[in-house]
Formats: structure tokens, C-alpha cells, sequence
């Protein structure tokens, strides 16, 4: 690609692209690619300017690798062009650009050039659909805002202020479409930020499966899934059978059986069994326009508190038509009474309180944060205890393989093949740990066993080419559940096992083969964190963990915990959260592991670490990067500015607008200017409402 380096300084780079305009796509594409370039921190590009402003990680570094990478650049290629997103937000922008500089244009239009006569017609002719969505309302016997609104054009209209009433008609259209436009950026951000990330998936090939990057594959390509898998694309079912719960496409609460024949989406979950799926639609865009569709008809997106403010706002319009009507008969004035329906409490209620919502969900996601609903928000705020696992949550998310320990005269090497072919198919911390070693010690372990079972909490189940049944898991899995045993010789080895590792158990044939040490050190700033949540009103933080109790009584110290339970099953989290439930406790959940799922569900609040188990994910009702647990200090200082910030609104509204009646009843305020004040103050308060919740200096303490 062709290109003129027109400015450059530290760490930042400005280039033009020497044409004249920019397509939206060839923007959005050029974006694209450079935003996914490894040494580009990020990078901006401007359509109608050709511009495009990049800000590199290290100058020295990426400016010739950054010059390389431009010129091997096309706007045709294929490859390239799949990184652009397929919903683009810089084509939304534009329509909804465009439909306010022609609201706005117009408006002007007609009042510099239009004859007087010809002004008032236009506003009777525009006042036809107010007056039609009033009367809507009034004949389903439902005092709404519209009403108010007809009530007040249609008023001016009578009292021959034809300029009033179009006053009126124009901030309402105003303050619709910034409505509109900023709900439906913020609910594109959100499905963008709850949409699939998927990377890689088991292809089935000639040679057996192997492990694919999702983007090349294709319609027709076989792809496998397994327990607790995310199912990556749209597909049909050709070989096995498997449980997938589809609550998030179809918000049904059982899952379903999908047998060879049966359809499956992209973005269900396979919570039992396995299958092959014939891929039909390579890219799985069907899951983005399900999730927007999720997101407009869930109640999720209001909190208790912005349920109380609209209930208030429906109830408050009967109030204002009743206080028109009783002034003009106290007063027989119509110019006072007019007061009353020229300012009205929903529409100001009505557009702050979804866009505080909607903003405070798109500045959690400029934190890596991903919220799939306002009251998530509000729990967050509200909660009092927090409860976090271990592996992958407080500590760090590659833990590493440090030792293992052979019975029964088996080569440790063989016993790391078996164990990473078991869990190549699990993507969890542990699993990755012991499939990392397996490969930095050159082990191939390619398929050598029957169909995988996995059991939630405990381990893994298959059998072996030579038929042996062999299990990898907890102590309590081999030992308990299986009644594995140890070899008589070697027990006094087994209690040697050093107690500062974790520890999973192979074993074949029923008995022990090697016991796998596994070093998972805790985060940097978990201390740190646990600390900060102490002080932001979490007066209990809590580990639950299947470690051992000697492991989690060592963290819990560290950590200064107030609570911790070592040994625990998935059912044991879940019964702690409805027993904290029972005492009136709101509860936060987070954890990155299949064996975190119904305590996930059970919280008020479900935050899973992104580099966990993709079921986790798609449970949880919120998501954090896996790069610092510093996100949940930043999430509850969002949450907490909200909350205020709703409350805040709230009183101001019912203030200000009180005080206008107030002035117009009075006869301070003529009926125009009340209601350019009550619409000034909607858009206003509904921009503010848009502005970010934390300073700079908050964000970075956090």
C-alpha cells in the first residue's frame, strides 16, 4: 500500500493514505490491521482524511516493522479483510451524523427562508405524529409522556404560538435521536464486547484433529466440541451427541439434546458429551444480531434504581396534566396553565438514566471490563461479600509444572504424554501448565485414547489404544471416586509429596502413576487488591478452593482474607452464596473454572477471568481481562459512581423541573421559555450523563 508519512514524534506516527476519501469498510479494515499488530499499542483512522494515527509500544522497534507491515498491506486481500468487524460503529456514526446535521439544517432552513404562512403549516403538518402518538396512548387508557407532549403542542397550536409548539417538536426529535444514537452505540459495544472469543477449535481432518485458528475455517469444514466447550459456529450436527444449553440464544433453561441431524449456534454451550459439527456459516455472524436482540429485550439493562425512576416518571405525567387543568380553573389563565405541559419529568428521567447505564458499561469496557447489564452494575455497588477462587483467579494464570513424580516404575515422560493428551482438550490453567511442559520438553502427544469424560471439579476419564482406563484429577476424583490406589511399596513416597505444590493425580488401571507438581504463585497485587476491597465496603473476602487446606491456609494469610474453605466442591460455592443470601448479603462470585459455574450463577453478581474456561465466560455476568485483578477495584469505583450519579440526576431533575412549574404557575416564566429550559436541561443532563465516571487520577490509583 502507497502511503506519506507526514508526521512523527515519540512513540506516535501520522500517515495519510494518498486518496482522496476513505470508504467506512477500507477505514474500518486499514484500523483493523493495524490495531492487531503486535508492537502497535493503538491506532486510530480517519475516513474523510485518509489519516491514520498510530501509537507504537516502542519506537526503535516497531517503526520499521510498522513501515514493513504497511507495505505488505491490501485492502483486497482476504485475510486482512476478515479482521474488520462485520457490524461496523464508524457506519452507524455516520447515519446517525448525517440525520442530526439534517435536523439541524432544516431547521434553519426554514426559519431563514420560510414565509411566515408557510413555517406555520409546516408545523401543523409536523405535529400530526405527536398528536397521533398522544391519542395512541390515551385510547390503550395510558397517561403517558407522549401525552404530555401532544397536550403541549397542541396547546400553543390553540393559543396561536406556532413558534413554541415548534420549539417543542424540535428538542424532542433532538433529544430522541441522541437517544437513540447513544443506546445504540452503547448496546453495539456491549455485543462487541460479549460476542464470541473463540480463537482456535479442534478441526477434524484426514489425520485426525487438530487445533485450528477459527478464522480460516470455512462452510463444510468438521469441527469437534466437547464438555463445557463453547460451540465457536453456526453448524449441524454429524457425528456424537451432546447436552447444549442455548439460554443465551433462546433463553431456554433446560438444556437440549442435539443428536446427529439437530442444529446448533454459535455461542451455545455444550455443558455434556461431544459432537462433530458441520460448519454452515464460517463466520458465526448470526451470534452478534441474537446478543443485540438479547440486550434490547433483557431487563438486565435496568437496574432496581432505574426501575424506580421510570415507574416514577409514568406516574408523575397524570400529576402534571391534573395540575394544567386545576390552574386553569383556579386562574383562567392559559398561559400558566400551559406551564404545566410544557415541562414534564419522564423525558429528562426517561433518557438519563439508561444513558448513565449505557455509558458506565462502555467505560468499564475501555477497561477490559465487559458488563452484560446494568443491574450487574448496581450488585457490584450493593454487594458486602466477595468470594474468589484460587487457580487462575487470585493466582496467576499459567501456572507452571515444577516436578513430577512417578509410581509404580513408570517413566515420567510417558506419564507427561498421557497427561497432556488428556488435557490438550480442557482449556483450563492447570491444563495449559501440564500441555506447556509436555511441549517445552519436545513431548509429542498426539491422540491416543477413546472419547474424554469430563467430571465438573474432579478430573478427567478416557481410555487408552491399549483399552486401560486411565483418570487425571484431584485427590479426591482418583482416590475417592474411582478408588484408585496407591502401590503398597511406595506410600511413605506419596506422603512425601511436597506440600507447597498443587498436586494432579494420573492413574491407570486403577492404580497411581504419577503424582504432578504443579506451581501456581499468586498474583502481584492480589494482596494489594484484597486490601483496596476492604476499603471500598467488601467487609468479607473469601477463597474457595479444591486445594488443600495446608496451600489455602498459606494464601489466606498472605492475603489477609477474613474467610476461606479449602477442598471444596462446585455445589459447596453455590450453597456458601445462598447461605450469605439468607443473611441479606449481596454476593460478587469470581473465578475462571467450569468447577465455577453455579456458584457464577447463584451470585448477584458472576465475574469470570477471560482466559478461563469459555463456559465460565458465558455464565458469568461480567468479564475481566486476565492482566490484573486490579479491574475488580476499578469495577466497584464504577459501580459506586453510577449509583451516585443516577441519585444525582434523579434529585436534579425533580428539582429543576419542579421550579420550572413553580416559575410558570407564578407567572416568572412565560410557557416558551420553560420550555426551552426543561429541554435544554434533558439534553444537558442526558450528555453529562455520558461523560466518564472516574477522573484520570482514579484510574490510575486503581
Amino acid at each position: 500500500m502507497q502511503y506519506l508519512i507526514l508526521h512523527e514524534s515519540r512513540q506516535r506516527m501520522r500517515l495519510r493514505v494518498p486518496r482522496l476519501n476513505l470508504t467506512l469498510r477500507e477505514a474500518d479494515v486499514l484500523e483493523a490491521y493495524l490495531n492487531s499488530l503486535s508492537f502497535v499499542k493503538n491506532a486510530c483512522v480517519h475516513e474523510r482524511t485518509g489519516d491514520a494515527i498510530v501509537f507504537l509500544v516502542n519506537k526503535d522497534a516497531g517503526r520499521p516493522a510498522l513501515l514493513k507491515a504497511l507495505d505488505r498491506f491490501s485492502f483486497v486481500d482476504e485475510s486482512i479483510a476478515a479482521l474488520a468487524p462485520e457490524h461496523s460503529v464508524r457506519a452507524m456514526n455516520r447515519r446517525y451524523q448525517e440525520k442530526m446535521t439534517a435536523l439541524i439544517l432544516g431547521r434553519a432552513f426554514r426559519s431563514l427562508f420560510f414565509p411566515k404562512s408557510l413555517q406555520i403549516a409546516w408545523t401543523v403538518g409536523k405535529s400530526f405524529r405527536f398528536l397521533a402518538m398522544g391519542l395512541k396512548s390515551l385510547l390503550r387508557g395510558r397517561l403517558e409522556v407522549s401525552v404530555l407532549d401532544a397536550a403541549a403542542i397542541a396547546a400553543s397550536m390553540l393559543r396561536g404560538d406556532f413558534s413554541t409548539a415548534s420549539s417543542v417538536m424540535f428538542l424532542l426529535q433532538t433529544g430522541d435521536l441522541l437517544e437513540d444514537w447513544t443506546h445504540r452505540k452503547s448496546v453495539n459495544d456491549l455485543a462487541g464486547a460479549m460476542s464470541l472469543k473463540v480463537d482456535r477449535v479442534w478441526k477434524r481432518t484426514d489425520e485426525g484433529d487438530v487445533l485450528t485458528d477459527v478464522s480460516v475455517i470455512r462452510p463444510g469444514d468438521r469441527i469437534v466440541v466437547r464438555t463445557s466447550n463453547v460451540i465457536p459456529l453456526d453448524g449441524k450436527v454429524v457425528e456424537g451427541e451432546a447436552s447444549v444449553n442455548q439460554a443465551s440464544m433462546t433463553g431456554e433453561s433446560v438444556p437440549v439434546i442435539r443428536r446427529p441431524g439437530g442444529y446448533v449456534y454459535a455461542g451455545t454451550i455444550v455443558e455434556e458429551g461431544g459432537c462433530v459439527i458441520e460448519v454452515t456459516r464460517a463466520t458465526g455472524s448470526g451470534r452478534y444480531d441474537q446478543i443485540v436482540r438479547m440486550i434490547e429485550e433483557s431487563e438486565k439493562l435496568k437496574s432496581g434504581t432505574e426501575e424506580r425512576a421510570f415507574h416514577l416518571a409514568d406516574r408523575l405525567v397524570p400529576y402534571s396534566l391534573g395540575g394544567a387543568a386545576l390552574t386553569w380553573l383556579l386562574t383562567r389563565n392559559i398561559d400558566k396553565a400551559v406551564s404545566f405541559l410544557m415541562v414534564d419529568f419522564s423525558c429528562a428521567l426517561k433518557l438519563s438514566m439508561p444513558l448513565s447505564v449505557l455509558s458506565a458499561i462502555r467505560e468499564a469496557g475501555e477497561h477490559d471490563i465487559s458488563v452484560k447489564g446494568g443491574k450487574f452494575l448496581e450488585a457490584v455497588a450493593e454487594a458486602e461479600t466477595i468470594v474468589f477462587d484460587k487457580t487462575g483467579t487470585l493466582t496467576h494464570a499459567t501456572p507452571s509444572v515444577v516436578d513430577v513424580v512417578t509410581f509404580d516404575g513408570t517413566d515420567a515422560t510417558e506419564d507427561l504424554r498421557i497427561a497432556a493428551c488428556l488435557e490438550e482438550h480442557y482449556p483450563h490453567s492447570i491444563a495449559n501448565a501440564i500441555v506447556s511442559c509436555a511441549g517445552e520438553r519436545g513431548i509429542r502427544h498426539d491422540e491416543m485414547h477413546s472419547k474424554v469424560e469430563y467430571v465438573v471439579a474432579h478430573g478427567i476419564s478416557s481410555r487408552l489404544e491399549g483399552r486401560e482406563k486411565a483418570v487425571i484429577g484431584s485427590y479426591h476424583f482418583v482416590f475417592e471416586d474411582e478408588s484408585c490406589v496407591i502401590p503398597e511399596n511406595e506410600k511413605e513416597k506419596f506422603r512425601r509429596l511436597p506440600t507447597e505444590y498443587s498436586h494432579l493425580f494420573l492413574a491407570i488401571d486403577g492404580c497411581l502413576k504419577a503424582a504432578i507438581c504443579i506451581f501456581d504463585p499468586l498474583r502481584g497485587e492480589a494482596a494489594e487488591v484484597v486490601d483496596a476491597l476492604h476499603k471500598l465496603g467488601l467487609n468479607k473476602v473469601c477463597m474457595m478452593t479444591g486445594d488443600n487446606e495446608h496451600t489455602a491456609s498459606a494464601i489466606a494469610r498472605k492475603l489477609n482474607l477474613d474467610e476461606y474453605y479449602a477442598e471444596v466442591l462446585p455445589r459447596d460455592k453455590a450453597e456458601f452464596i445462598q447461605r450469605e443470601h439468607e443473611k441479606g448479603r449481596r454476593v460478587i462470585m469470581t473465578g475462571d473454572g467450569v468447577n465455577d459455574t453455579p456458584a457464577l450463577s447463584e451470585a448477584d453478581a458472576g465475574i469470570a477471568v477471560s482466559d478461563g474456561a469459555a463456559i465460565a465466560r458465558e455464565i458469568a455476568d461480567i468479564t475481566i481481562s486476565s492482566d490484573s485483578l486490579r479491574q475488580l477495584v476499578i469495577l466497584r469505583k464504577i459501580s459506586w459512581a453510577l449509583m451516585k450519579r443516577i441519585n444525582d440526576n434523579y434529585r436534579f431533575i425533580i428539582g429543576f423541573n419542579a421550579s420550572l412549574i413553580a416559575f410558570g404557575v407564578l407567572g416568572i416564566l412565560p410557557p416558551a421559555t420553560s420550555a426551552l429550559l426543561h429541554n435544554g436541561s434533558t439534553l444537558v443532563t442526558g450528555i453529562r450523563s455520558m461523560s466518564n465516571l472516574l477522573k484520570e487520577d482514579e484510574d490510575e490509583k486503581a
